[in-house]
């Protein structure tokens, strides 16, 4: 086994791609083993030593700072650590940096727990809640006028360089239908949203695993996303 390969655990989702993406747009060597969360895979000893909050995805990179192996769960948190092992997709300056990370936790924050709440209540709740799904229809609308608002001045969401606020707020637009959204309201993210689309690496990021993603129509992987197994003590 090669000692430059990065060890990927994942699957096809917003926050799975996102790390599959910085990992094409870098370069880097990695293996993406599959966690079916649809399954349970989320929920074994071994994930769970690797991502605690039984969540994908995590990485175990083998050469890390100090040259001895790193593992690491949140997204948000390997996009930071691939930008300062390649020195790629961060700005240099201080000033530069934090206007990346102010988005990049724009994101973390807001965008994606949001638009997830959007996607559970409007799609896969076994109930529609009509005050649940409004309110998180509106605040997806809310976030996407945000988002619209910043690049009609500026070409990237951080300023005038591509880098990983942008790559991980993408993965999450790509339902835009799932969650009420009309792209004729939001013309500059729109514009945006086709750029980065085009890129190859991110072409590349979002095949990962998608192949291996099923619907989520049964019973049981609604219950082990959704029900008392996600709450149990382990």
């Amino acid at each position: 086994m090669s000692s430059d390969i990065i060890e990927v655990y994942s699957w096809a989702t917003p926050n799975g791609h996102k790390v599959h993406i910085m990992l094409e747009e870098c370069g880097l060597p990695y293996r993406a083993h599959a966690v079916d969360i649809g399954a349970g895979d989320q929920f074994s000893a071994e994930f769970l030593a690797i991502s605690p909050n039984n969540k994908i995805p995590a990485i175990v990179d083998p050469n890390g700072p100090d040259g001895a192996p790193i593992s690491l769960f949140e997204s948000g948190a390997i996009l930071m650590y691939l930008a300062a092992k390649t020195g790629r997709f961060m700005p240099a300056s201080t000033r530069g940096r934090y206007e990346m990370l102010e988005w990049l936790m724009f994101q973390m924050g807001g965008v994606g727990p949001m638009l997830g709440q959007a996607h559970h209540f409007r799609i896969y709740a076994p109930e529609k809640i009509e005050y649940a799904v409004n309110r998180y229809t509106n605040e997806a609308k809310r976030l996407y006028g945000v988002m619209n608002n910043r690049l009609a001045k500026s070409r990237y969401m951080a300023g005038k360089e591509y880098g990983i606020a942008d790559i991980a707020i993408f993965p999450w637009l790509r339902s835009w239908k799932n969650q009420g959204i009309d792209w004729v309201d939001y013309p500059h993210l729109k514009g945006w949203f086709d750029e980065i689309a085009a890129r190859p690496a991110v072409q590349r990021g979002v095949e990962v695993l998608a192949s291996q993603r099923k619907p989520l129509v049964d019973d049981k992987a609604r219950e082990t996303l959704f029900g008392s197994t996600q709450y149990q003590k382990r």
